[in-house]
């Protein structure tokens, strides 16, 4: 070689061993759930060299694991020279205290819920979006501080000079003084913007808009679905939760309907519940919503679980009451044999491929049937004064048919609910005998 070696820049990705335990109980077979596992490592940027199952009843309360398993991965850190290991379950403070004193520094030791704050930390664009993992981290990390600072604590008790002023717990006591202050910021800070996105919400609602949520399995492609039906540019990938911020669209159906479209976050089973709780503002466009949209991906074998899954977080934030579509995507990575049953097992469900733009016009067609469920026939008599008035009848209704008359436009039209309640007080009898 030459006088000076070449050295890479790039960073290197740390070496990662998967560990699973097998409960025995129904849900996700332990090697699908280390299967999803290991995509949310890869896409926090690790390599996973190894995989580490036990089966038992339930967990040990001291390691999670056996003693003896705990062992065997400590043989496998030093043999592979694994930076991570990366537990499918979440663990206990003192649980994750008691395997990092026995797999040793330089060894970090994290759970699935920190693998997944992780990826949203370095996902999360919008500043509502940074506070609200901000928030679901340090409500993570918070207990934990004590198993950190353990080194400290330990040396308070060895007696002589200083030893009564318990180093460890005066900084353990600092640190979590800090947090909770951080904590209070960022609730109030999120509360600030949450009552902002009310005020836009009701604004969204005094207008009669109809509003349709995109909801779905991380990488189900909810945001391929939202650019292709609105010739927008939201950032879609083929990786887990490559969108975290809620995105809104506005599109115009074929009757002349004008709606929303909002992407949301993907769901994930084991989803985090101080992740759930901290983004409930963002989820707040579900539950305001008038549709849910169901996004599946159609070519995943664990297509019903993931649907499960969505469903349980729905129940979480109160959205399970909201009428539903369930939309099964990627259909072109179907044969024909396997669409034929989809179709047959599934009549209600509409089967799209978002990418290649097949199906859409159908959907399109649901949901624009979907938001006339509730429509109630009316004529109207709007005066020339109110000029918005008449072009939200444009937008938000469906016309019938409309004339204009002396005193203003005499339009018959199927309004939405909040449409129709707007248009109350311009309500006339019929074309012909208007009564203002």
């Amino acid at each position: 070689m030459g006088r000076f070696e070449y050295r890479s820049t790039a960073p290197v990705a740390e070496r990662a061993i998967l560990v699973g335990v097998d409960f025995g109980r129904n849900g996700w077979p332990i090697e699908e759930s280390l299967d999803e596992l290991e995509r949310l490592a890869q896409t926090d940027g690790a390599e996973v060299v190894m995989r580490v199952t036990q089966k038992l009843d339930a967990p040990v309360p001291r390691t999670f694991i056996g003693s003896g398993k705990a062992q065997e991965i400590v043989s496998l850190v030093r043999n592979l020279d694994a930076d991570i290991v990366i537990f499918d379950d979440e663990l206990s403070p003192s649980q994750q205290a008691n395997l990092e004193r026995i797999i040793g520094e330089p060894t970090k030791v994290i759970d699935r819920t920190a693998l997944i704050l992780d990826i949203f930390g370095r996902h999360a664009k919008t500043r509502e979006g940074r506070l609200q993992v901000q928030l679901a981290q340090l409500q993570y990390l918070y207990p934990r501080l004590r198993g950190m600072w353990s080194h400290l604590a330990g040396n308070s008790t060895r007696g002589g000079i200083g030893s009564r002023f318990g180093m460890g717990e005066s900084q353990l006591e600092v640190d979590r003084r800090l947090i909770r202050n951080r904590i209070s910021t960022l609730r109030r800070q999120l509360k600030e913007l949450d009552t902002r996105r009310g005020v836009q919400s009701k604004a969204r609602w005094d207008s009669g808009v109809y509003r349709v949520a995109l909801v779905g399995y991380t990488n189900a492609g909810k945001s391929t679905l939202l650019n292709n039906l609105t010739n927008s540019d939201v950032y879609a990938k083929d990786e887990l939760f490559a969108t975290l911020d809620p995105t809104t669209r506005s599109l115009t159906l074929e009757e002349g309907r004008k709606i929303t479209l909002t992407d949301t976050v993907g769901f994930i089973q084991k989803l985090p519940t101080t992740l759930v709780e901290s983004f409930k503002s963002t989820l707040a466009e579900v539950t305001a919503a008038d549709l849910i949209l169901c996004v599946v991906d159609a070519s995943d074998p664990k297509a019903d679980r993931e649907i499960e899954a969505v469903g349980q977080v729905l129940v979480q934030i109160d959205a399970d009451k909201i009428p539903q579509v369930t939309v099964y995507n990627k259909c072109d990575l179907l044969d024909r044999e396997s669409l034929s049953d989809l179709t047959r097992l599934h009549p209600e469900a509409e089967t799209i491929s978002a990418l290649e733009g097949k199906g859409l016009a159908g959907l399109l067609y649901r949901i624009a049937r979907e938001a006339a469920s509730g429509d109630t026939t009316m004529t109207v008599l709007i005066p020339y004064g109110k000029g918005l008035l008449m072009s939200m009848v444009h937008e938000r209704c469906q016309v019938v048919s409309e004339r204009y008359e002396q005193q203003g436009l005499l339009a018959t039209v199927k309004a939405s609910p909040r449409m129709a309640a707007t248009l109350a007080p311009y309500q006339a009898e019929d074309l012909s005998n208007p009564i203002i």
